[in-house]
C-alpha cells in the first residue's frame, strides 16, 4: 500500500481528509491523460477510432466492476444531468419517498416535477422509517444517496435487496456518489433498480464522467424521450431501433473523461477493492470511536452499526481554522466539518488529527 499511497503527491505534503468533494488525481492517471492528448495533438481525426474503443471499453469496464448487464449501463457526464433524463419519462402518477436532507441533486428532481413527494427523517433507525413509509403511504418509487453527503450514514444494502423482495413493484433508484469506489458492490443482486453515480469522487475517475445503471424492469415504468445520432449508433436509420440505455448517450462523449474513469477502475481492480474495502472499515471503525469519545458527532451516527468513512464534526470555525492551519484538507459542511477518508488514507493520520482536535 505504500507505493500506491506513493502516487498521490498531495499526500506527501497535507492530510487529505476530503475524498467526499474530489478524489485526487495520481501519477498513473496523469500519466495516461497526458498520452490520450498527446495523441490528439499528433493523430488529429486518426484518433477517432480509438476514442470509440475507450468509450466502449468504459462500459465494458464499469459493467464488469459492477456486475452490471453491459446493455443495461448509460455513461453520462454526471448523476445530475442522468437522473434528470430519466425523470423526463417519470410521467405524474409514482408516489415518491425521499429522505430529509439528502444531496439536492436528487431530491430537486423530484420535488421540481409534478409529483406526489414523501419524506422520512435522517435517523439512526432509517432503514425501518423507510419500510414503514412505504407500506403506509404505498409508496411507488424510494430515492436516495447510498451514503448521506452530509454526515456519512450508510444505508444498508441488504436492507435495500429485502425491501425489493417485500415490495417487489417498487421503483428503488439509487446515487451511488458517495458509496461507488468504497467497496465491493454487485448492482444485479442488489435491489436496486437505477443506480447513478459521478465518477469524480471515490472512483478518482476526475469530472466530466460518471453511469447510471439499469435493471430490466425500469424499461417498462420509464419512457426516456432524449434522442441523438450518437444514441443511434451514427445509423441514419436506427433511430426507431435505439434501447432505453443508449438514449441516455445522445450526443458524443469525451473520451479524455471517460478514459480517465476507465483506467481509475481497473486501478482500484489490481489494488483489489477486498483491501480497499478492508482499509475504508478499519478507517471507519477508527474515526468512529474517536471522534465519537470526543463527543464531535450526532447520536444517530454514533448509534448506527455500520458507517461510512465520511463524518461531520462540531468543532466549529476554530477547530476548522486549526486543521486548515496544520495542513489538514477538509469541508465545511451544514453546520459542522466534514472530514472524509479512503483507502489512501492511514490511522496514524486520524491519531494527528484528534491530536489537533485535543
Amino acid at each position: 500500500m505504500k507505493n500506491i499511497i506513493k502516487q498521490f503527491p498531495v499526500l506527501s505534503q497535507y492530510i487529505y481528509a476530503d475524498t467526499a468533494t474530489a478524489g485526487l488525481l495520481y501519477e498513473g492517471l496523469l500519466d495516461w491523460r497526458q498520452e490520450h492528448d498527446l495523441d490528439v495533438l499528433i493523430g488529429g481525426r486518426k484518433l477517432g477510432s480509438k476514442q470509440g474503443k475507450i468509450i466502449s471499453e468504459t462500459r465494458i469496464t464499469v459493467s464488469e466492476f459492477f456486475s452490471c448487464k453491459k446493455e443495461n449501463v448509460a455513461l453520462v457526464p454526471n448523476f445530475s444531468i442522468g437522473i434528470n433524463l430519466l425523470l423526463e419519462g417519470i410521467g405524474d402518477k409514482e408516489n415518491v419517498l425521499l429522505l430529509e436532507g439528502d444531496y439536492p441533486s436528487v431530491n430537486w428532481p423530484f420535488e421540481s416535477r409534478n409529483l406526489k413527494i414523501n419524506f422520512v427523517d435522517l435517523s439512526e433507525d432509517i432503514e425501518n422509517q423507510i419500510f414503514e413509509k412505504i407500506k403506509s403511504e404505498k409508496i411507488t418509487i424510494l430515492a436516495l444517496s447510498l451514503v448521506q453527503w452530509l454526515n456519512g450514514i450508510k444505508i444498508d444494502i441488504e436492507f435495500l435487496k429485502s425491501l425489493k423482495k417485500e415490495f417487489p413493484d417498487l421503483i428503488i433508484i439509487a446515487d451511488g456518489t458517495q458509496f461507488c469506489g468504497t467497496e465491493n458492490f454487485n448492482f444485479d443482486r442488489s435491489g436496486i433498480d437505477v443506480l447513478g453515480a459521478s465518477g469524480y469522487k471515490w472512483m478518482l475517475g476526475g469530472h466530466g464522467n460518471g453511469f447510471m445503471l439499469f435493471s430490466d424492469e425500469v424499461v417498462h415504468r420509464f419512457k426516456c424521450a432524449a434522442i441523438g445520432f450518437n444514441a443511434a449508433k451514427g445509423d441514419l436509420g436506427g433511430r426507431d431501433g435505439i434501447s432505453f440505455s443508449n438514449r441516455f448517450e445522445p450526443g458524443h462523449l469525451d473520451s479524455l473523461s471517460f478514459g480517465s474513469l476507465n483506467y481509475s477502475l481497473k486501478f482500484l481492480t489490481s489494488i483489489g477493492m477486498e483491501v480497499i474495502e478492508e482499509q475504508i472499515k478499519k478507517l471507519s471503525v477508527m474515526a468512529l470511536t474517536e471522534f465519537g469519545n470526543l463527543g464531535l458527532l450526532e447520536p444517530c451516527v454514533i448509534k448506527r452499526k455500520d458507517h461510512s468513512t465520511i463524518f461531520n464534526i462540531a468543532v466549529g470555525e476554530k477547530g476548522y481554522t486549526k486543521l486548515m492551519q496544520n495542513k489538514v484538507l477538509l469541508a465545511q459542511r451544514g453546520s459542522g466539518i466534514r472530514l472524509s477518508f479512503h483507502f489512501y488514507n492511514t490511522e496514524n493520520e486520524i491519531d494527528s488529527i484528534i491530536k489537533i482536535l485535543k
